[in-house]
């Protein structure tokens, strides 16, 4: 083995390929910060349409749930980066086809967990918000959801873990992340043992620090 080739392209597997910095767009973490931030502004919506008593609301947020649930996320990128461009008439490129994919396709995940986060409040606080007279949009801002987000944070991190992992399926159409990075550069070195080796080890390390940071943010608001 020779680990000489992670430091003669750390600059390029890093920079460019994990952190996005560099002269062409690319970066796991310059897909996955937007495409959590996004997915999860779009799984609230999805979520709180999944419990509106109107079916006009109801249904539709339903069969988005259910239908991007039951198709592999490779297939929607694929549809983004081949069926969209053919129907709007232009292509797009790898970065906005890749953070529209996760987005859209996370946010049916994200909004089952907004969902089961919602009806994890306990029925008595909702019933004591609804009787101080506090309008429906005033108690779930100030009464379910911050209660709700606290229930949600093991499976929200759980489901951010996932899609910072998934992000390297964004190498099928081109993108240079983390994983597209260390490709290039095997193609070149024929080095896939310690390539491969390395990147997994940088995986590892963002999902063990965001499980150990959800953690200790659970802690810190079950104390409080």
């Amino acid at each position: 083995m020779d680990f000489q080739v992670i430091t003669d392209n750390f600059e390029f597997l890093i920079l460019q390929g994990f952190l996005g910095i560099g002269s062409f767009v690319g970066g796991t973490l310059r897909l996955a910060i937007p495409a959590i931030v996004l997915g999860f502004i779009l799984g609230i919506f999805i979520g709180l349409g999944r419990l509106a008593r109107s079916r006009w609301i109801n249904y539709p947020a339903t069969i988005y749930v259910e239908f991007f649930r039951g198709v592999p996320l490779v297939m929607v990128i694929f549809w983004f980066w081949f069926i969209i461009p053919m129907l709007a008439g232009r292509g797009f490129p790898e970065y906005g086809v890749a953070l529209a994919a996760f987005v859209v396709f996370e946010a049916a995940y994200l909004g089952e967990i907004v969902r089961a986060g919602i009806q994890s409040v306990p029925r008595g606080q909702v019933e004591a918000a609804a009787a101080s007279a506090l309008s429906h949009s005033k108690m779930m801002r100030y009464v379910v959801l911050p209660q709700a987000l606290r229930n949600m944070i093991p499976a929200l991190v759980t489901q951010f873990i996932v899609l910072l992992k998934d992000t390297s399926l964004a190498s099928i159409i081109g993108y240079v992340d983390l994983t597209k990075a260390a490709q290039i550069v095997n193609n070149r070195e024929i080095r896939p043992f310690e390539l491969y080796l390395f990147i997994a080890l940088i995986y590892w390390l963002c999902s063990y620090g965001m499980s150990r940071y959800a953690r200790a943010l659970e802690q810190r608001l079950a104390a409080n």
